[in-house]
């Protein structure tokens, strides 16, 4: 027999256990020392595994909508980037108005600029408070970043193709006479 621990041995010399009971214990001790197959996972063990699995996935999810997020930020600082230094610069007494959330606004530009807008050249974007033109290749990169900061685009209309509806429209209103110096 291995050599007992003191508390066996004192419940021995009472009478309280027998020698058969103390061998059988210390046989099944010695086993689950040196047993090659792990115990099976404790129910705790289990739970606990379950929940650094949910931690993760939460984590992960988190990273994924804050790198979204840093993402977004850093094409809107892209687009206001190229806004500032695209910007042209405008001045004049002709009044362009132009309807932004329900509101018109009105630009002071010179005649060059007007045709410029109305042919779709130059594009009007909001930067902050305020609104900025801006040439038709920037405007382009703006849209790909951030495509509400763009107000108006004349050019955009033409490169999406005129629709059926929009040639009938135009053969019949061809008949009238529009004015050559109509500004509203």
């Amino acid at each position: 027999m291995a050599k007992a621990n003191p508390l066996q041995e004192q419940l021995l010399k009472a009478g309280l256990v027998k020698k058969s009971k103390v061998a059988e214990v210390a046989r099944e001790q010695n086993k689950a020392r040196h047993s090659k197959a792990p115990a099976g996972p404790s129910e705790i063990k289990i739970e606990a595994e379950r929940a650094r699995a949910e931690k993760v996935e939460r984590d992960r999810a988190l990273a994924a909508q804050q790198k979204a997020q840093a993402c977004i930020a850093e094409l809107r600082a892209q687009a206001r980037q190229i806004i500032t230094d695209k910007k042209v610069p405008y001045a004049g007494t002709i009044e362009y108005r132009f309807a932004v959330d329900g509101a018109f606004r009105t630009l002071l530009v010179n005649d060059d600029l007007r045709g410029k807008l109305a042919c779709g050249a130059l594009v009007i974007v909001r930067l902050d408070d305020r609104f900025e033109l801006i040439p038709r290749a920037a405007a382009d990169k703006v849209r790909e970043r951030d495509a509400a900061l763009i107000v108006l685009d004349h050019g955009q209309a033409a490169n999406a193709g005129p629709s059926a509806a929009t040639s009938e429209d135009d053969a019949y209103y061809a008949q009238f006479k529009v004015p050559d110096d109509l500004i509203w």
